[in-house]
Protein backbone atom coordinates (compact mmCIF):
# COMPACT_ATOMS: atom_id res chain seq x y z
CA UNK A 1 0.00 0.00 0.00
CA UNK A 2 1.08 3.40 -1.34
CA UNK A 3 1.50 5.97 1.61
CA UNK A 4 -1.43 7.60 -0.89
CA UNK A 5 -3.42 5.08 -0.34
CA UNK A 6 -2.56 5.00 3.50
CA UNK A 7 -3.83 8.15 4.20
CA UNK A 8 -7.01 7.39 2.12
CA UNK A 9 -7.90 4.60 4.11
CA UNK A 10 -7.37 6.73 7.40
CA UNK A 11 -9.53 8.90 6.04
CA UNK A 12 -12.26 6.59 5.32
CA UNK A 13 -11.94 5.12 8.48
CA UNK A 14 -12.67 8.55 9.96
CA UNK A 15 -15.41 9.30 7.83
CA UNK A 16 -16.78 5.49 9.58
CA UNK A 17 -15.67 5.60 12.86
CA UNK A 18 -15.25 9.33 13.70
CA UNK A 19 -11.92 8.44 15.37
CA UNK A 20 -8.77 6.55 14.80
CA UNK A 21 -5.82 5.39 16.83
CA UNK A 22 -1.91 5.43 16.52
CA UNK A 23 -1.26 1.93 17.78
CA UNK A 24 -4.38 0.05 15.80
CA UNK A 25 -3.73 2.49 13.09
CA UNK A 26 0.08 1.09 13.04
CA UNK A 27 -1.41 -2.55 13.27
CA UNK A 28 -3.74 -2.52 10.72
CA UNK A 29 -1.14 -1.09 8.28
CA UNK A 30 2.10 -3.19 9.23
CA UNK A 31 4.20 0.30 9.76
CA UNK A 32 5.51 1.71 12.35
CA UNK A 33 4.06 4.16 14.98
CA UNK A 34 6.07 7.38 13.47
CA UNK A 35 4.92 6.59 10.05
CA UNK A 36 1.38 6.61 11.35
CA UNK A 37 2.20 9.88 13.60
CA UNK A 38 3.82 11.59 10.74
CA UNK A 39 0.54 10.61 8.37
CA UNK A 40 -1.94 12.12 11.05
CA UNK A 41 0.71 15.41 11.03
CA UNK A 42 -0.06 15.10 7.06
CA UNK A 43 -3.34 14.83 6.98
CA UNK A 44 -3.99 17.78 10.11
CA UNK A 45 -1.85 19.96 8.29
CA UNK A 46 -4.38 19.69 5.29
CA UNK A 47 -7.11 20.25 7.40
CA UNK A 48 -8.58 16.46 6.56
CA UNK A 49 -8.70 16.00 10.75
CA UNK A 50 -7.54 17.16 13.85
CA UNK A 51 -5.00 15.84 16.04
CA UNK A 52 -5.79 14.46 19.18
CA UNK A 53 -3.81 12.61 22.31
CA UNK A 54 -2.75 9.27 20.61
CA UNK A 55 -4.96 9.59 17.85
CA UNK A 56 -7.29 11.67 15.46
CA UNK A 57 -10.72 13.02 14.81
CA UNK A 58 -12.57 14.40 11.87
CA UNK A 59 -12.48 17.85 11.35
CA UNK A 60 -15.36 19.80 11.28
CA UNK A 61 -15.23 21.23 7.95
CA UNK A 62 -14.44 17.80 6.26
CA UNK A 63 -18.11 16.45 8.36
CA UNK A 64 -19.63 19.60 7.06
CA UNK A 65 -18.34 19.14 3.18
CA UNK A 66 -19.52 15.01 3.36
CA UNK A 67 -23.28 16.38 4.52
CA UNK A 68 -23.49 18.57 1.85
CA UNK A 69 -22.78 16.55 -1.25
CA UNK A 70 -25.56 17.20 -4.05
CA UNK A 71 -27.26 15.02 -6.29
CA UNK A 72 -26.06 15.04 -10.02
CA UNK A 73 -29.45 16.95 -10.73
CA UNK A 74 -29.20 19.54 -7.44
CA UNK A 75 -25.69 19.97 -9.38
CA UNK A 76 -26.31 20.57 -12.79
CA UNK A 77 -28.35 23.75 -11.98
CA UNK A 78 -25.35 25.47 -10.34
CA UNK A 79 -23.58 27.81 -12.61
CA UNK A 80 -24.92 25.86 -15.72
CA UNK A 81 -23.98 29.06 -17.83
CA UNK A 82 -20.23 28.75 -16.90
CA UNK A 83 -20.29 24.90 -17.16
CA UNK A 84 -21.01 25.48 -20.36
CA UNK A 85 -18.70 28.25 -21.20
CA UNK A 86 -15.80 25.67 -20.00
CA UNK A 87 -17.18 22.65 -22.13
CA UNK A 88 -16.85 24.88 -24.82
CA UNK A 89 -13.66 26.04 -24.20
CA UNK A 90 -11.91 22.45 -23.43
CA UNK A 91 -13.27 21.31 -26.53
CA UNK A 92 -10.58 23.71 -28.29
CA UNK A 93 -8.16 21.13 -26.39
CA UNK A 94 -9.86 18.41 -28.49
CA UNK A 95 -8.01 17.48 -32.10
CA UNK A 96 -9.90 15.17 -34.82
CA UNK A 97 -9.06 11.64 -33.98
CA UNK A 98 -8.09 11.79 -30.26
CA UNK A 99 -8.17 9.01 -27.72
CA UNK A 100 -10.01 10.93 -24.65
CA UNK A 101 -11.32 9.71 -21.13
CA UNK A 102 -14.40 11.95 -19.88
CA UNK A 103 -14.64 11.55 -16.34
CA UNK A 104 -18.28 11.73 -14.88
CA UNK A 105 -20.08 14.79 -14.12
CA UNK A 106 -22.03 17.95 -14.96
CA UNK A 107 -19.17 20.61 -15.85
CA UNK A 108 -17.52 17.37 -18.29
CA UNK A 109 -21.20 16.49 -19.45
CA UNK A 110 -21.34 20.04 -21.11
CA UNK A 111 -17.50 18.92 -22.46
CA UNK A 112 -18.99 15.83 -24.38
CA UNK A 113 -21.93 18.62 -25.62
CA UNK A 114 -18.93 20.78 -27.19
CA UNK A 115 -17.32 17.83 -28.77
CA UNK A 116 -20.20 17.62 -31.75
CA UNK A 117 -18.06 18.91 -34.55
CA UNK A 118 -14.89 16.79 -33.39
CA UNK A 119 -14.44 13.82 -35.73
CA UNK A 120 -13.29 10.35 -35.24
CA UNK A 121 -12.63 10.24 -31.61
CA UNK A 122 -12.50 7.64 -29.12
CA UNK A 123 -13.66 8.57 -25.64
CA UNK A 124 -13.82 6.54 -22.64
CA UNK A 125 -16.24 7.33 -19.62
CA UNK A 126 -17.90 6.09 -16.26
CA UNK A 127 -20.40 8.21 -16.81
CA UNK A 128 -23.85 7.36 -17.74
CA UNK A 129 -25.25 10.44 -18.73
CA UNK A 130 -21.73 10.95 -20.94
CA UNK A 131 -22.20 8.07 -22.45
CA UNK A 132 -25.63 8.84 -23.81
CA UNK A 133 -24.82 12.30 -24.71
CA UNK A 134 -21.77 10.95 -26.68
CA UNK A 135 -23.95 8.67 -28.23
CA UNK A 136 -25.36 11.58 -30.12
CA UNK A 137 -22.10 12.10 -31.73
CA UNK A 138 -21.93 10.97 -35.53
CA UNK A 139 -18.33 9.77 -35.72
CA UNK A 140 -17.26 9.12 -32.05
CA UNK A 141 -16.64 5.84 -31.01
CA UNK A 142 -17.95 5.38 -27.59
CA UNK A 143 -16.56 3.36 -24.50
CA UNK A 144 -18.56 3.04 -20.93
CA UNK A 145 -16.16 1.74 -18.17
CA UNK A 146 -18.69 -0.56 -16.76
CA UNK A 147 -18.90 -1.42 -13.30
CA UNK A 148 -21.10 -0.59 -10.20
CA UNK A 149 -23.37 2.00 -11.16
CA UNK A 150 -23.54 4.79 -8.60
CA UNK A 151 -27.51 6.59 -8.92
CA UNK A 152 -26.74 9.88 -7.47
CA UNK A 153 -24.05 10.94 -9.77
CA UNK A 154 -24.96 8.54 -12.47
CA UNK A 155 -21.11 7.05 -12.36
CA UNK A 156 -19.59 3.91 -12.46
CA UNK A 157 -17.12 2.83 -10.11
CA UNK A 158 -15.17 -0.33 -9.04
CA UNK A 159 -12.77 -2.92 -9.67
CA UNK A 160 -14.30 -3.46 -12.93
CA UNK A 161 -14.53 0.11 -14.06
CA UNK A 162 -10.61 0.61 -13.51
CA UNK A 163 -9.76 -2.63 -15.11
CA UNK A 164 -11.01 -1.57 -18.36
CA UNK A 165 -8.82 1.39 -18.18
CA UNK A 166 -5.61 -0.83 -18.03
CA UNK A 167 -5.27 -1.83 -21.46
CA UNK A 168 -5.73 1.37 -23.00
CA UNK A 169 -3.16 4.90 -23.19
CA UNK A 170 -5.27 7.90 -24.12
CA UNK A 171 -4.21 11.40 -25.40
CA UNK A 172 -6.08 13.35 -22.78
CA UNK A 173 -8.40 13.07 -19.86
CA UNK A 174 -11.09 15.54 -18.75
CA UNK A 175 -11.51 15.65 -15.17
CA UNK A 176 -14.16 16.80 -12.76
CA UNK A 177 -13.27 17.46 -8.93
CA UNK A 178 -15.90 18.01 -6.02
CA UNK A 179 -12.94 20.48 -4.56
CA UNK A 180 -9.74 21.90 -5.45
CA UNK A 181 -7.12 23.23 -2.66
CA UNK A 182 -3.99 24.48 -4.10
CA UNK A 183 -2.23 22.97 -0.71
CA UNK A 184 -4.54 19.79 -0.51
CA UNK A 185 -5.11 18.80 -3.95
CA UNK A 186 -8.21 17.86 -5.76
CA UNK A 187 -10.97 16.07 -4.11
CA UNK A 188 -14.13 14.32 -3.86
CA UNK A 189 -16.39 13.04 -1.80
CA UNK A 190 -16.95 9.29 -3.00
CA UNK A 191 -13.55 6.64 -2.14
CA UNK A 192 -14.13 4.32 -4.44
CA UNK A 193 -14.36 7.75 -7.42
CA UNK A 194 -11.07 8.92 -6.42
CA UNK A 195 -9.90 5.89 -6.90
CA UNK A 196 -11.30 5.51 -9.86
CA UNK A 197 -9.90 8.89 -11.14
CA UNK A 198 -6.58 8.04 -9.62
CA UNK A 199 -6.37 5.30 -12.22
CA UNK A 200 -7.86 7.45 -14.95
CA UNK A 201 -4.39 9.71 -14.14
CA UNK A 202 -2.47 7.12 -14.72
CA UNK A 203 -3.71 6.01 -18.12
CA UNK A 204 -3.39 9.75 -19.70
CA UNK A 205 -0.66 11.72 -21.61
CA UNK A 206 -2.28 15.00 -20.83
CA UNK A 207 -4.49 16.01 -17.39
CA UNK A 208 -7.07 18.67 -18.12
CA UNK A 209 -9.58 19.57 -14.98
CA UNK A 210 -12.58 21.32 -15.33
CA UNK A 211 -13.89 22.74 -12.15
CA UNK A 212 -15.88 26.10 -11.61
CA UNK A 213 -14.67 28.80 -9.57
CA UNK A 214 -16.98 27.92 -6.60
CA UNK A 215 -15.44 24.16 -6.49
CA UNK A 216 -12.48 25.95 -4.74
CA UNK A 217 -14.40 27.19 -1.40
CA UNK A 218 -14.91 23.28 -1.61
CA UNK A 219 -13.12 20.08 0.11
CA UNK A 220 -13.75 16.61 -0.17
CA UNK A 221 -12.19 14.08 2.31
CA UNK A 222 -10.91 11.45 -0.68
CA UNK A 223 -7.40 13.18 -2.54
CA UNK A 224 -7.58 11.87 -6.20
CA UNK A 225 -4.20 14.04 -6.90
CA UNK A 226 -1.87 17.00 -5.90
CA UNK A 227 -2.03 20.47 -7.71
CA UNK A 228 1.06 19.94 -9.73
CA UNK A 229 -0.35 16.64 -10.86
CA UNK A 230 -2.59 18.59 -13.94
CA UNK A 231 -1.31 19.86 -16.75
CA UNK A 232 -4.42 22.33 -17.46
CA UNK A 233 -7.17 23.80 -15.23
CA UNK A 234 -10.48 25.21 -17.30
CA UNK A 235 -12.22 27.57 -14.80
CA UNK A 236 -13.95 31.21 -14.58
CA UNK A 237 -12.54 34.49 -13.97
CA UNK A 238 -14.05 34.64 -10.63
CA UNK A 239 -11.64 32.73 -9.62
CA UNK A 240 -9.40 34.83 -7.14
CA UNK A 241 -6.37 36.79 -8.11
CA UNK A 242 -4.29 34.34 -5.25
CA UNK A 243 -5.31 31.26 -6.47
CA UNK A 244 -4.89 32.44 -9.97
CA UNK A 245 -0.91 32.99 -8.93
CA UNK A 246 -0.71 30.44 -6.64
CA UNK A 247 -1.62 27.84 -9.90
CA UNK A 248 0.45 29.62 -11.88
CA UNK A 249 3.01 29.10 -9.72
CA UNK A 250 2.64 25.71 -9.50
CA UNK A 251 3.29 25.33 -13.67
CA UNK A 252 -0.32 24.83 -14.25
CA UNK A 253 -1.93 26.20 -17.81
CA UNK A 254 -4.80 28.21 -16.52
CA UNK A 255 -7.42 28.77 -18.76
CA UNK A 256 -10.50 31.06 -17.73
CA UNK A 257 -13.74 31.85 -19.02
CA UNK A 258 -15.97 34.80 -18.57
CA UNK A 259 -18.14 34.69 -15.55
CA UNK A 260 -21.77 37.32 -15.79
Amino acid sequence: MSTLERRQSILSLLQTDGRVEVPALAAQFAVSTVTIRTDLNYLDKKGLLVRSHGGAVASERITKALSQELSIGEKKQQNHAIKEAIGERAAQFVEHGDNLIIDSGTTTLEVAKALFAKENLVVMTNGLNIASELAKHPSSEVMVTGGQLRKKSLSFYGRQAEASLSSYRFNKLFLGVDGFDVATGITTHFEPEAHLNRVMCQANVEIIAVADSSKFSKQGLHIICDVADIDVLITDSKLSQAHQQALIDAGIRLELVEAD
